[in-house]
């Protein structure tokens, strides 16, 4: 049967301890053999009479090397005790991040996840470590915020188009006067619903994945992207009297191909769906030093300038209109942290948005 006890612990700072001791002792034994031991035979003599100085013989009962002998030999058994202590206190200071690491890590669980290491001054291994460390735990962190918004969001907003659909197929089937038309219009506008809470759900899973950070980087061209993006919604904006224009030059990045494209799809649906008749969306794509820009701009109502930051959070309208689930800006602004991309948003005073977003292209990249 298998053995499942845990060996025994030996504390890192004592096996630290005994190896600096151990490693004093040994160089000690070394320097006594190479110096102390060859003096062991010889002897030193002084004249009785006279101003001569000693001079070393092979015979005499001087005590010089011997004495040097035995000195050495004391010196090195009290080196042990002496080195264990050095070794004790060296050891300690060196493993105090090592502790202050140990004892954050278990006291960090899924609900105090806020917690970081923070070691700090003076920059070594152990302190690179505990850095790798806290960025572990701010994306555990922001993985788990991810999850509890989109828990918290899903079951907010589906429980009333949900409890709208249950209404509409209740009231449906209680008429005993439906007919084939009433039955028609009502399917119609529960499969309207079942769209408007499919997009939803697809919506909050894109913010989800976005909040959840960066696991997969191409290279990737803005003006690319854009341009598939805009091929998709012409039919959409020319039906709403909307206009495009676009400006659109080599932009190259890195970054997650699906996230960077829904990230140009909700700038492009957010200024088709707030604009007015006639309007205006312009898109621009372009490389200014280091950086790929986007820029898309529209026209559209007035937005007071302090509502602007409020549009960046999830569901939130500045009106109580049922066109949109709330959730574009909300997208490219997760999708933007993730990629640790610059996000600019203002409120044009003839009215619309005007959005720009930076990414930092890798050297390799521009090359």
């Amino acid at each position: 049967m298998t053995d499942l006890r845990r060996p025994p612990r030996r504390p890192l700072r004592a096996r630290l301890t005994a190896f600096h001791a151990a490693t004093a002792f040994v160089v000690g034994i070394v320097v006594l053999a190479v110096a102390a031991i060859p003096l062991a035979g010889l002897r030193s003599t002084t004249p009785v009479h006279g101003s001569a100085p000693a001079v070393i013989t092979g015979t005499g009962d001087g005590i010089g090397p011997h004495g040097l002998l035995v000195g050495s030999a004391i010196a090195l058994v009290l080196l042990v005790p002496f080195s264990s202590a050095v070794g004790w206190f060296v050891a300690g200071r060196s493993l105090r991040p090592l502790r202050e690491i140990t004892t954050t890590a278990r006291a960090i669980s899924a609900g105090n996840l806020h917690h970081r290491l923070g070691l700090g001054e003076p920059v070594d291994e152990l302190t690179e470590l505990g850095s790798i460390l806290d960025d572990l735990f701010a994306r555990l962190e922001a993985s788990f915020d991810a999850q509890r918004h989109f828990v918290a969001n899903a079951s907010h907003e589906l429980r009333t188009p949900l409890a709208g659909l249950r209404t509409l197929l209740e009231v449906t089937l209680a008429d005993p006067d439906a007919n084939a038309d009433t039955l028609r219009s009502a399917c119609e506008e529960a499969i309207a619903l079942g769209g408007h809470q499919e997009r939803l759900v697809q919506a909050l899973l894109t913010l989800a994945t976005s909040e959840r950070g960066v696991t997969r980087r191409d290279t990737v061209d803005l003006a690319h992207v854009v341009a598939g993006v805009l091929a998709s919604r012409r039919e959409q904006a020319a039906h709403r009297g909307i206009g495009f224009t676009g400006h659109l030059a080599p932009a190259m990045t890195t970054g997650d191909p699906g996230l960077v494209e829904s990230l140009v799809a909700n700038l492009v649906d957010n200024a088709i769906r707030h604009n007015h008749r006639d309007g205006h969306v312009e898109i621009t794509t372009l490389t200014s030093g280091s950086e790929a820009v986007l820029s898309v701009v529209n026209s559209g109502p007035v937005i007071p300038d302090d509502q602007v930051q409020r549009l960046l959070q999830p569901f939130q309208r500045l009106g109580p209109t049922r066109d949109g689930h709330g959730l574009g800006l909300a997208i490219v602004n997760a999708v933007a942290q993730a990629h640790h991309a610059t996000l600019t948003t203002s409120a044009r005073p003839e009215g619309g948005l005007s959005t720009t977003v930076r990414w930092r292209t890798p050297h390799h990249v521009i090359g």
